[in-house]
């Protein structure tokens, strides 16, 4: 990912904050409203097959600032296994949730990841990579109660660096 790519994710998370409905900031609560407003979940994944382990967890949590709008903060981890090559995977992760209407969410996460991962070739034998990388997903998924379902798309999407082998991802969120 290059500098000014970074630069881009950054600033379009700074126009959804900013932009957002910032009227229950002025609000005065006590201390535990804000943890009525706090909700739990995030994701987790598990993939098995002939010579090939994956297995993810997303843990979050969001403060829901009003009834449309929700941010948080998120912990990832990922551990992939094929054959002899081998990549681990974690970070952390800003969310941003917004509900025009109950039924629909658009969301923006930036997500920041360390890579660690090990690759075994015929020519060149084993090598290690360790690098950083930064993925910035825009989506939109159909809500019913605490779960959501759709499609995030990651605008800053690097074949050579992500981890995620298409931009385009589907998702299932469940948040208590």
């Amino acid at each position: 990912m290059t500098p000014k790519q970074f630069l881009l994710g950054i600033k379009i998370m700074f126009c959804i904050l900013l932009f957002n409905d910032t009227g229950a900031y002025s609000q005065q609560t006590g201390a535990s409203d804000f943890w009525q407003n706090v909700r739990y979940g995030g994701g987790l994944g598990l993939g098995i097959s002939n010579n090939a382990f994956n297995i993810s967890l997303a843990p979050s949590a969001l403060y829901q600032v009003n009834t449309d709008f929700a941010t948080g903060i998120g912990l990832n981890f990922n551990y992939s296994k094929f054959d002899d090559d081998r990549l681990i995977a974690y970070g952390g992760s800003l969310l941003n949730f917004f509900n025009p209407i109950p039924q629909i969410q658009l969301s923006a996460e930036l997500e920041q990841w360390r890579v660690n991962q090990r690759i075994e070739t015929l020519v060149a034998g084993s090598f290690e990579e360790n690098y950083w990388f930064t993925a910035l997903f825009l989506g939109i998924g159909y809500s019913s109660r605490n779960v959501t379902v759709g499609l995030r798309y990651d605008v800053l999407y690097d074949t050579e660096n992500s981890i995620y082998i298409d931009p385009l991802i589907p998702f299932i969120r469940v948040y208590f």
